[in-house]
């Protein structure tokens, strides 16, 4: 910490590094809502450039804007110019979250109750905005109980959850498309490596660097070749595109709030605790910020890019101690705000789409889904490795799930004219001992399961039976109203099936649980009494 003589500026030197590492973070991002909503969701470019972009660009400019004058501020309070402003962009882990398990199951579903591609896209974005409310709710809410949420729930069961989402969602499909395409996707791959875990410098930022020798040889290897078509479609989506509010939309699909319930809320809560940990770690680097506004904000800038169009929440981001390390103070926040926010309200970022393919930066989200799952175990005590595990399988579930039904649609099933066979589907995977029924329930509230599980085997390794036995009776509740775990079968997916006694199976399973750790708990307050008894017979 600098002495206290010295008053903060907006823009230094060391704003140039931090500008640039920022915002291939955010840029990546954006690159992956647009490839994924026209890919996996569909949606046309209307609905991304003049709706979805211009609710991002606004939360971005809003967030920067107010950490870089919160830094700003602080810093002439303390009389410092060493303070870094708190990173800030979208949150990973829910971009992912909210596309594969919340709008594609909704446009899968829309489908088959017989809306066209264009309205199925319509409904799936309409409830990417729902989702993303809540959670901006959820952000918004923890300002005020963020602290004691942390002390409720394990390190291990909030950590593991998140990993789980990484591991497949994020890292899995980018490490198969590396290897599908190693030309492209190796080599910038170690440059990440190497600049992120060795510590290497190549002069530019090594995420920068990255992803223009993706660019470089994208092109280069034949993996992206010039589209004329292609290149007049990112040329006609320049413009100027103004937010608007889009309250319609977010109270058609207000039912997504319940439906999706247990992925809305776990999402908000690791937005949470995530950014109290980054607070933390910020704190820890010698620059404290107060806790509620910082919280507030987060739920606040959430809250505007879904009301604006955006399906997607924004947090702190990971990694201040690196940005304050690198010399970034406050300028590299505002700046990165301003420049995203010019390249969505102008539809620019249409040019880059087409100019740098994900390919070219599918190496830094793969770091991001390899350094989640690393944290999950690195930060947690060492004797809760076993619970962070238990974790990691519901997520590992809930994608293979995801694949099993895509590739039966590849096959030709999931159609109105063929419509999934459980009864013929079911018995033929179980003759290769894969027992599909199982993923599927541990695909319906994923995240909200994993957490669960993982919670209760952290007190079972911590012989804190009574609070396992806690964990189990609330997951045998959420069972019975089939918020986990419960599912049917439609024509063309499983999906969530709520309802009272819904997955009664599960409920009363996790019932006997509970009964088995109170008789836990109750034996080892046996065996502690007898012990001290005999302890007192003993003394002369």
């Amino acid at each position: 910490m600098q002495p206290l003589t010295a008053s903060p500026k907006w823009f230094v030197p060391g704003d140039i590094d931090g500008f640039f590492g920022l915002l291939v973070d955010n840029l990546i991002q954006i690159l992956l809502i647009v490839g994924l909503c026209q890919g996996v969701l569909g949606f046309p470019a209307e609905l991304i450039f003049a709706r979805i972009l211009p609710g991002v660009a606004l939360s971005l400019i809003l967030g920067n804007a107010y950490y870089s004058w919160l830094a700003y501020q602080q810093g002439k309070r303390e009389q410092r110019d060493d303070l870094t402003a708190l990173p800030y962009g979208i949150n990973t882990v829910s971009l992912f979250a909210y596309i594969f398990l919340v709008m594609l199951p909704v446009k899968l579903l829309a489908i088959n109750q017989g809306s066209s591609p264009a309205q199925a896209a319509e409904t799936a974005w309409q409830a990417g905005l729902v989702a993303c409310l809540g959670s901006g709710l959820i952000e918004l809410g923890g300002a005020w109980f963020g602290e004691r949420l942390r002390r409720v729930a394990p390190r291990a069961a909030m950590l593991s959850t998140l990993a789980g989402i990484a591991l497949t969602f994020i890292a899995i499909g980018f490490l198969f498309r590396t290897f599908a395409n190693p030309m492209v996707g190796i080599l910038p791959l170690g440059v990440i490596l190497l600049s992120y875990f060795g510590g290497v410098k190549f002069g530019i930022p090594g995420g920068l660097f990255a992803v223009l020798l993706g660019v470089l040889l994208s092109w280069t290897t034949g993996l992206t070749i010039w589209d004329g078509q292609q290149w007049s479609a990112a040329i006609d989506s320049l413009g100027v595109y103004v937010p608007k509010l889009w309250i319609g939309g977010l109270w058609e699909q207000r039912g997504v709030l319940l439906q999706y319930f247990t992925i809305i809320l776990p999402m908000g809560l690791f937005n949470l605790v995530g950014s109290l940990q980054n607070l933390e770690s910020a704190a820890a680097a010698g620059d404290r910020y107060p806790t509620t506004p910082c919280l507030a904000a987060n739920g606040i800038g959430t809250i505007v890019a879904a009301f604006c169009g955006s399906c997607f929440p924004t947090t702190i981001y990971i990694g201040h101690p690196g940005w304050k390390e690198m010399g970034a103070r406050v300028g590299y926040s505002w700046l990165n705000g301003l420049v995203l926010g010019v390249l969505c309200l102008t539809g620019s970022i249409s040019i880059l789409t087409y100019l740098v393919p994900i390919d070219a930066g599918m190496a830094i989200v793969l770091w991001i889904g390899i350094v989640i799952v690393a944290q999950s175990f690195t930060v947690t005590p060492l004797r809760h490795a076993p619970a962070v595990v238990v974790g990691l399988l519901p997520g590992i579930a809930g994608w293979a799930a995801l694949i099993a039904k895509n590739s039966f649609r590849a096959a030709g099933l999931g159609t109105p004219e063929q419509p999934f066979q459980p009864d013929v589907l079911v018995p033929a995977l179980r003759l290769s001992d894969i027992y599909i029924e199982g993923a599927f329930a541990l695909e319906q509230g994923v995240i909200l399961s994993a957490m669960l599980l993982s919670g209760m085997t952290v007190y079972i390794i911590d012989r804190d039976f009574g609070k396992a036995a806690l964990w189990s009776l609330i997951a045998a509740l959420l069972s019975w109203i089939g918020l986990i775990h419960s599912f049917q079968w439609t024509p063309t997916d499983t999906v969530v099936k709520l309802g009272w006694g819904a997955g009664a199976q599960w409920a009363v399973s996790y019932l006997l649980l509970t009964l088995l750790f109170l008789y836990a708990a109750w034996r080892t307050r046996l065996q502690k009494n007898n012990t001290l008894e005999a302890d007192l017979e003993q003394r002369p």
